[in-house]
């Protein structure tokens, strides 16, 4: 399964587009306009089982960073900046990872 069997192509590169600029990614703001904020608890846990590039069951913050590559191959990396903002608003039990919940 990839990502396009859950999210549309077309929202996907609208939200790629929305960020295109170094600092300019919002999670919020990219989950809503990709559709991801409308899709149920298992679409949720399929698209961060195909996000989480090494399988872990957690997203760490070095594959983080390349959230947005996941997405479109010719993506750009998050700064390190998003990327420890992203990974404060996702990680609550402060252990350094995303897991699926």
């Amino acid at each position: 399964m990839s990502l396009t069997d859950l999210l549309s192509p077309s929202d996907i590169a609208a939200a790629l587009r929305d960020c295109q600029a170094p600092d300019s990614f919002s999670p919020k703001k990219f989950f809503q306009i990709s559709g991801m904020s409308k899709k149920s608890s298992s679409q949720l846990k399929e698209i961060f089982r195909i996000l989480d590039n090494d399988q872990s069951g957690f997203i760490e913050e070095d594959e983080l960073k390349y959230f947005l590559q996941r997405f479109e191959c010719g993506a750009r990396v998050l700064t390190t900046s998003e990327t420890k903002t992203f990974l404060a608003a996702a990680d609550h039990d402060g252990d350094g990872k995303i897991g699926a919940e």
